[in-house]
């Protein structure tokens, strides 16, 4: 499928990312400039099972220097990952009535193993040839690591499809607040000018947490949090984190801090604490911004977690509202922007600019796979 700039694409984004709750799945159409339609976003959940060979697999791929390399069991891990999407991929298109003809392109972020760009390292699992043979659709795919290798952070990439979503809102300066495995946040200044960079975890920290102590997947609407107790100097201690210094861009990794901090408290504290390091790491985050939001607009996961979000509002202080309540699904927008910057990618456009990412120059990425 070969179209021009201008013209009107039908793509499929798929997004995994950092956490380990399973593959969402969207469709926009698009010319890579504005949107022009958007399908309801759904979400195919990983087995327990399957986490547990993630959870190996992340800690196996700590060790990676080579961001090709797939020892011991990440080949195997990075070909079942893949054929887990083309089923998604089925599912969605049979679920929705979608021919899969009508879609032009696919947009592929495969699962985040292990980001240091400070070593221009990222990895993410996902065979993008072998996903197109089986979804006999064009993908792109590895959209992070053309910036990497130019010196950005890699992250964060949907920076520019906020923008495109934002449109609409009066407000500014305006922000969305990503609520995934990491938070991160996109300011949108009054002329466009954008500023992204991770603010630090989101939910990955809790769903670890709750994992480990109660056996759950994630603290359902923060209600483990909400029969807990924040630890202030623990917080405080995480927040002493060098990362929390740097000047944006900057990204983190999904394993950046250690739970070891809060391993001698109950479920309900260390739920409670982690959810405020969380809110007090983006009310910090807001220092390094040239001046304050006036809307906060928060997506990901993260934005079901009631207990944090409360904390988010009451340590920024600033108005907070849903996705939602623009007429955006909260829990499509990251598989969105994988679809609208793989259009980007076909076209030649920009994906990671300078207030992004840090990379020099507006720079484009993504690899190209055919179905033939």
């Amino acid at each position: 499928m070969s179209k021009r700039e201008g013209e009107v694409w039908r793509a499929l984004g798929l997004m995994s990312g950092t956490s380990l709750d399973g593959i969402d799945v969207a469709v926009i159409e698009t010319d890579g400039e504005k949107i022009y339609g958007r399908s309801h976003a759904a979400t195919y959940p990983y087995s327990e099972a399957f986490r547990e060979k993630l959870r190996a697999g992340l800690a196996e791929a700590a060790t990676l220097t080579d961001r090709g390399a797939r020892p011991g069991r990440l080949r195997m891990l990075e070909q079942y990952l893949t054929e887990l999407h083309a089923e998604a991929i089925s599912h969605y298109l049979t679920d929705h009535e979608i021919a899969p003809e009508s879609i032009d392109l696919v947009g592929f972020h495969g699962q985040t193993v292990l980001h240091r760009p400070e070593a221009r390292l990222t990895v993410q699992l996902g065979d993008g040839a072998l996903l197109a043979r089986l979804a006999g659709r064009p993908v792109v795919y590895d959209l992070r690591a053309a910036d990497v290798a130019a010196g950005g952070q890699g992250a964060p990439l949907a920076p520019v499809y906020h923008r495109a979503l934002a449109a609409d809102i009066a407000e500014r300066p305006v922000a969305v607040l990503n609520l995934g495995g990491v938070a991160n946040i996109t300011w949108i200044g009054r002329d466009g000018t954008l500023i992204a960079f991770d603010t630090g975890p989101a939910s990955a920290m809790i769903d670890d947490w709750v994992q480990t102590k109660l056996g759950k997947p994630f603290d359902a609407d923060g209600r483990i949090a909400a029969g807990g107790a924040v630890h202030e100097s623990i917080v405080a201690d995480y927040l002493r984190h060098p990362h929390f210094a740097e000047l944006p861009p900057k990204s983190l990794d999904r394993n950046a801090f250690s739970l070891d901090a809060v391993a001698h408290l109950s479920p309900e504290d260390g739920a409670a604490t982690l959810a405020a390091f969380t809110a007090a790491s983006i009310a910090q985050s807001l220092s390094h911004l040239p001046e304050p939001p006036q809307l906060l607009v928060i997506s990901g996961g993260g934005r079901r977690n009631d207990t944090m979000v409360a904390m988010i509002a009451q340590r920024t202080g600033i108005d907070i509202q849903h996705a939602e309540d623009f007429g955006i699904d909260g829990d499509g927008v990251e598989a969105e922007a994988w679809a609208f910057l793989a259009v980007r990618s076909a076209l030649g456009l920009p994906i990671t600019f300078p207030g992004t990412t840090g990379v020099s120059g507006p720079l484009t990425g993504g690899v190209r796979a055919d179905p033939a």
